[in-house]
């Protein structure tokens, strides 16, 4: 099987599909709420927070980094 048909096939796949295109949605909102959602709320930008410019963060960045 060249990589065309296994394109064509995949394609013809989807656009064949009822419920799947549901389950797909709901999987695409599912990501979109984990990676998105999730890093605004739980994970904060700390270096932006705890630094002000950008050398300085670099400098907290390699001290951590070079630390044994």
């Amino acid at each position: 099987m060249s990589i065309k048909n296994i394109l064509i096939f995949y394609r013809d796949g989807f656009r064949q599909m009822t419920i799947g295109r549901t389950l797909w949605a709901i999987i695409l909102i599912k990501l979109f709420l984990l990676f998105f959602v999730l890093k605004l709320f739980f994970f904060p930008n700390l270096l932006e927070k705890n630094f002000d410019t950008d050398e300085d963060r670099a400098e907290a960045v390699r001290t951590n980094l070079t630390m044994p």
